[in-house]
């Protein structure tokens, strides 16, 4: 099996994807390319998902549409981050920190199908949980 190195980028061309959260009050258009996909271990993913790996993928814009329009934002990290939930539901859809250009979206796409939507970085390795072991 061949490993894609962590500091590559895809280049596929861009296409706009759309998405929501479980009840579908937040409706978004993500536009332009999946920049960074990756997965996250670190504690405050955990905590904010409730498991154990968070998903993420960026793009340059995202339009809000829906009967709930705009998520609801949580900062997280002030002057920092702040986090995207649907308040009906409480899904969580997206992120927006400082030192980031793109709006990070939880992968809650109509279809999460696309090769350049799977992970190939990941981070915080030291915080992921550690395999399963046969008896």
């Amino acid at each position: 099996m061949n490993a894609t190195p962590a500091d590559a980028q895809r280049t596929e061309p861009a296409e706009d994807r759309t998405g929501g959260c479980l009840c579908d009050r937040i409706r978004f258009t993500a536009q332009g390319p999946a920049g960074f996909p990756h997965t996250c271990t670190c504690r405050h993913c955990q905590e904010l998902c409730g498991t154990p790996v968070m998903w993420w993928v960026g793009f340059a814009t995202v339009t809000w549409a829906g009967e709930g329009g705009e998520p609801t934002w949580y900062v997280t990290f002030l002057g920092e981050a702040k986090r995207g939930f649907c308040p009906t539901c409480g899904s969580r859809v997206a992120a927006i920190d400082s030192d980031i250009p793109d709006i990070g979206i939880n992968v809650a796409l109509d279809d999460s199908s696309g090769e350049e939507l799977v992970p190939i970085h990941a981070s915080f390795h030291d915080n992921a949980v550690r395999a399963c072991r046969p008896l």
